[in-house]
């Protein structure tokens, strides 16, 4: 008998922000493999007697393998179980999903996919839009590092300057400094706007407000240990 996986968005970390059907599907589930940063309060949803396996990524920390994560999908799918993969933020926000959905596929296992509400959102909820009618009609994502850890080599530098848009940089506290330099290089203001927010939805949270030359310092010295998003863009040094 085949089972079946949900791919269920986990937020940033707080359990007020998931969906109800998120809710459910954990409370459904047989077996739930989550993330690092999908953990916490947020397993409580699930069900008494759920397995419960962690196969979170970190950056410089042992993390499992993209191959063993689809394997255990499979296996636990083809023995009739329902799985939830738990994954933080938003699934189909750079969380390889497209790479757990290809091994379903050439497996046979059906799968359904929750959205949900991903760090850019819930760190402009802290105080900014995200956009503006006129000055600021276009919002961007963007991953901090390639496969190999740095920055990547093929970013539209062009786009990302533009003082015209939002830019949200996913996991990039490591190669901020260098993204940094290549933004002031292609004519963004070294005094740019910028919201830096770590550890969203949880005890530890911290919000800076600075701007893309003074975190490029800061980050050039920081710990990449804990989640973090960075905004930057003439809304980002704004309240509301």
């Amino acid at each position: 008998m085949s089972g079946f996986v949900s791919f269920v968005s986990a937020g940033p970390g707080d359990p007020e922000l998931l969906t109800l059907k998120a809710a459910a599907r954990l409370r459904a589930a047989d077996v739930v493999l989550y993330d690092d940063f999908a953990s916490g309060a947020i397993l409580d949803y699930a069900r008494a007697g759920a397995n419960l396996v962690a196969v979170g990524k970190r950056v410089g920390r042992p993390s499992a393998k993209q191959e063993h994560v689809n394997r255990l999908l499979i296996d636990y799918a083809a023995a009739g179980a329902r799985v939830v993969h738990l994954k933080s933020g938003d699934a189909g926000i750079f969380g390889r999903l497209e790479e757990e959905i290809e091994a379903l596929q050439t497996a046979g296992i059906d799968y359904e996919i929750i959205p949900g509400v991903t760090s850019a959102c819930v760190a402009a909820a802290r105080g900014i839009p995200l956009t503006r009618r006129h000055t600021s009609r276009r919002v961007q994502f963007v991953t901090g590092p390639d496969v190999t850890g740095r920055l990547p080599a093929n970013l539209n530098w062009a786009a990302l300057a533009d003082p015209e848009s939002t830019t949200v940089v996913y996991m990039g506290k490591r190669t901020f400094p260098a993204l940094a330099a290549k933004l002031i290089e292609h004519g963004m203001a070294p005094d740019t706007p910028a919201l830096f927010a770590e550890s969203l939805g949880r005890a530890q949270e911290r919000i800076v407000r600075t701007t893309i030359a003074k975190l490029a310092e800061q980050l050039a010295q920081a710990s990449a240990a804990t989640a973090a998003v960075i905004l930057f863009g003439a809304l980002a040094g704004e309240t509301l």
